[in-house]
């Protein structure tokens, strides 16, 4: 019997290629499917990745503060400083009475304008009077004395030429007759200072002025203060033919404040008209509570239209010399430092400056130091804003005319 060769060959001794097309195929099959899984990955990671990015750009952008600048202007040539003033009489003085008495009678009320010597008021001093009576009796009496001392004198030393009495006698009489004589001076001096006492009694206008107060009465008690009791002044008086208006200068003009200047008056109720005036004097210190400098303008009143104690507002013309700088108000920042405003440097970084402010406009002020002109200043700048801090600067609006 023949055998069939493929029947009679042993299983293990097949091609072993059989297998290898179906171990590949899975190998590629596993191979696409992990990088299908990475594109799915990396397309989903990938976006992520971009969007941080430009969140990381965007926050950074956002982070840099965005401000508007402008350039100072520059303040008027020829500036015109107007502070508050308190006008005063050129001369006001309180009038007391010199002795003690019942007041008799006034001449003179609040308004009255008098003259230097004039009778203002009488005093009644029934007390002084009495006292003047008798410091006059005992003059009286002293001289009296005096006389008899002296003739007794005399006669002893006629006396002691003759060797009639001793010389002890003699040098009493003498020492009576001298104590005698210092008797005399001290009643006559009594007598002139109770006359001079008395003539106080009537009450005269010091300077010619102004009668602003009157503080007594027809009967009336007048105590001149001399026996310890408290003085009171019968009336006040006040020279107005001119007036001395006092203002506190700021100390950054205070260099400019010299006497010379001249200045012009204004007041509420005289509007639109001006009294011209000169400032005289200054304190020549600075005060250390304010910081100014106290001033006096001079101020003619020969109407007396001008009334003591008003208020005015005092123009004073300063010279050209004092550069000045106008800025809004919102361009100022206010640290515990100082007043400072932010200023834009090399382009786009910000530059924190210490300044002095002059005079308030309102929604402007004045700047007296701390800038030159050239400066790019920053408005409504950050509260957190730094030196050197990274700044977007923005183009002014054409039609801003502040820019």
């Amino acid at each position: 019997m023949t055998e069939h060769p493929e029947m009679g060959a042993p299983r293990g001794d097949q091609h072993p290629s059989a297998a290898g097309p179906r171990s590949s195929h899975g190998v590629l099959a596993a191979v696409l499917v992990l990088v299908i899984v990475a594109a799915i990955v990396v397309a989903g990671i990938v976006p992520r990745l971009k969007a941080k990015a430009a969140l990381t750009v965007e926050t950074r952008a956002l982070a840099i503060p965005t401000v508007s600048v402008i350039h100072p202007k520059q303040g008027a040539p020829h500036q015109e400083l107007v502070l508050p003033g308190n006008i005063r009489a050129f001369t006001d003085a309180p009038i007391y009475a010199r002795t003690n008495g019942y007041l008799k009678k006034w001449y003179v009320d609040i308004g009255g304008h008098v003259k230097s010597g004039q009778l203002l008021a009488e005093i009644d001093t029934p007390e002084v009077d009495q006292q003047l009576s008798q410091a006059r009796a005992n003059l009286n009496t002293a001289q009296a004395n005096y006389r008899l001392s002296q003739i007794t004198a005399n006669r002893y030393q006629d006396l002691k030429n003759t060797d009639s009495v001793a010389k002890q006698d003699v040098d009493n009489a003498m020492g009576d007759f001298q104590a005698k004589a210092a008797m005399v001076a001290s009643a006559e001096y009594q007598v002139k200072y109770l006359q001079q006492l008395e003539s106080f009694k009537n009450i005269y206008a010091p300077f010619d002025g102004v009668i602003t107060a009157r503080n007594t009465d027809i009967g009336q008690l007048i105590d001149s203060g001399s026996s310890g009791g408290a003085a009171k002044a019968l009336f006040q008086i006040a020279a107005t033919r001119a007036l001395r208006v006092y203002v506190s200068v700021p100390q950054q003009y205070s260099q400019a404040a010299k006497p010379g200047l001249p200045s012009n008056i204004t007041l509420a109720e005289f509007p639109g008209r001006q009294f011209h005036g000169q400032l005289v004097r200054n304190s020549g210190a600075i005060s250390a509570d304010s910081r100014t400098l106290l001033i006096e303008v001079d101020v003619d009143n020969p109407t007396g239209e001008l009334l003591p104690g008003a208020y005015a507002e005092v123009h004073l013309k300063l010279p050209a010399d004092i550069p000045s700088f106008i800025l809004p108000v919102n361009a100022l920042i206010f640290r515990s430092e100082g007043l400072r405003v932010a200023t834009a440097t090399d382009g786009n970084h910000a530059t924190l400056v210490p300044i002095t402010l002059g005079r308030d406009f309102g929604n402007e002020v004045e700047v007296v130091a701390g800038l030159t002109g050239q400066e790019i200043v920053i408005t409504s700048p950050p509260d957190s804003l730094v030196s050197g801090e990274q700044v977007r600067i923005v183009e002014p609006a054409k039609g801003d005319s502040s820019k």
